[in-house]
């Protein structure tokens, strides 16, 4: 578990994706460091018992990261909230494998629009109220499958490697604002969207120098970094969580 000190004390953070999994613990992490979180996500039963667990310091919202119309509606409602931005965490993702040749084209849209064009809009609806906070931490959630290639990953993995280019395009932009942009390179991550696509009597964390499959506290961990006044020199960064997965080769 952790043990709060207040490092984020006096933030407020837009977390996305916060229902389960890594989103969630990024919340309740955030909340223990002194943050207020708007949380949303568009599982709503399982994001207002998170919002009720963590209790005053959290707010949810139903939100469809890919709705332009939304993303204005979340800030409003964060700024009225709490009066002010601090951090956006873009970690609402989908995940699904299969061939290039039987991939569909609705599916493969389907998948840009929530982790590219859902990070893209979160990115640029936020930046008005960051800028007035006097600056910020956006903090994109990509993946290992945004460094490598990986068979089965067509649409997956052309997200998250554009997520990786549009974060350091976004940490160009606003660093006149002291806005800092980083991307989370997670390898795998024991969460809910993954538990469907593991084999059974396959070790998942094998193929790790560390060997284990990661947790979302391991992700949630690097995030409260990145958000709080610790990393304020670092932007245009991506960070990988894999276990030492990218270290190099195993001889």
């Amino acid at each position: 578990m952790f043990s709060a000190v207040g490092r984020l004390d006096g933030k407020t953070a837009i977390i996305t994706g916060g229902a389960r999994g890594q989103g969630e613990r990024e919340a309740r992490l955030f909340a223990a460091e002194g943050a207020n979180v708007m949380v949303t996500d568009v599982l709503d039963e399982q994001l207002n018992a998170v919002v009720a667990d963590i209790g005053a310091r959290a707010q949810g919202m139903h939100q469809d990261v890919a709705s332009e119309d939304g993303w204005a509606d979340v800030v409003a409602a964060t700024l009225a909230a709490f009066g002010r931005l601090d951090v956006l965490v873009n970690n609402a993702g989908i995940y699904r494998v299969g061939p290039i040749e039987g991939e569909r084209l609705d599916d493969f849209n389907r998948i840009l629009a929530v982790n590219l064009t859902g990070t893209f809009l979160g990115i640029r609806a936020c930046i008005p109220a960051l800028r007035d906070a006097g600056g910020g931490s956006i903090i994109n959630i990509s993946s290992v499958a945004g460094l490598d290639g990986f068979s089965g990953h067509a649409a997956y993995g052309s997200s998250k490697w554009a997520v990786r280019g549009l974060t350091k395009i976004a940490a160009l932009e606003l660093g006149e604002y002291r806005i800092r942009v980083n991307s989370i390179h997670p390898g795998a991550i024991d969460t809910p969207m993954i538990a469907g696509f593991s084999r059974p009597g396959v070790d998942r964390g094998a193929a790790y120098p560390i060997s284990r499959i990661g947790v979302p506290l391991d992700v949630a961990h690097l995030a409260l970094f990145l958000a709080s006044d610790e990393s304020t020199y670092v932007s245009g960064a991506e960070i990988t969580v894999d276990g030492g997965l990218h270290a190099g080769a195993r001889l």
